[in-house]
């Protein structure tokens, strides 16, 4: 054989090669996209099952459940869960909502729920990181302390509550309410019934002096007592219930 038929040959040799490969490539590459989309198929199949997890005490798991499944309109892996974990936190009692896609075909949900710590106002409910939410409020919420000020003051109106209750459970009260108006002054209602208006000026000193003079001058007459207004220098004064006008103690 010649050189240049040899290297004909040899030419031919490559081109088939290349062709056999190309065709095997054709071929495996069909059969895996019809594998990927039977498999892709299996996959994406409609959500058999919602199945809602976490500790619940207001929530009911089964209800939720049932209100997730009756809105998804999309195969599981079409489901876009970002507005489906938003459409469930639009619970009121419902404080975060993490979905995960399982197989076969169903989605779980685990989710944390509101603990409420305080009443806000006269509709709302605060859990204990500060934030509003607004449930439909049960008889059970009336032994929470009510809480009410400006929106974006709870954290610190918590924090006092906690600080002033300290205070007056050493005295045998404690503080079944707290306000904090726009201008500054605070408010504090005690579990005997009275309402003590305490200004934004010097609020310990002056709280600490109300103390001192209810239990030298009030204690006896606690239940008499509507209101006592704190801001002054020297002593405070005292609205009684049965009785109208005012009278000065200190």
């Amino acid at each position: 054989m010649s050189q240049s038929q040899a290297a004909e040959t040899q030419g031919l040799d490559r081109y088939w090669s290349t062709v056999v490969v190309l065709t095997l490539l054709v071929v495996f590459l069909g059969i895996g996209s019809s594998v990927a989309g039977e498999f892709w198929r299996w996959l994406n199949r409609p959500v058999e099952e919602v199945r809602v997890a976490g500790p619940t005490r207001h929530l009911d798991k089964v209800a939720v459940a049932e209100r997730l499944a009756a809105g998804l309109d999309k195969p599981l892996l079409q489901l876009d869960l970002t507005v489906l974990q938003q459409r469930l936190v639009e619970d009121p009692w419902i404080h975060s909502a993490q979905l995960k896609r399982e197989w076969p075909p169903a989605l779980e949900v685990v989710l944390e729920e509101e603990v409420p710590v305080a009443r806000w106002g006269d509709k709302g409910l605060l859990n204990h990181q500060g934030d509003i939410f607004w449930p439909s409020l049960k008889p059970e919420y009336a032994s929470l302390p009510r809480l009410s000020g400006p929106a974006h003051e709870t954290v610190r109106i918590m924090q006092q509550y906690h600080d002033l209750n300290r205070m007056f459970s050493a005295a045998g009260l404690r503080l079944t309410g707290l306000m904090l108006e726009t201008r500054g002054a605070w408010t504090l209602e005690l579990d005997n019934g009275i309402r003590v208006v305490a200004g934004r000026e010097e609020l310990v000193p002056r709280l600490k002096r109300f103390l001192q003079i209810y239990r030298e001058r009030l204690v006896a007459d606690a239940a008499r007592i509507q209101q006592v207004d704190i801001r002054y220098t020297n002593g405070v004064a005292v609205s009684w219930r049965a009785e109208t006008g005012q009278e000065n103690a200190g």
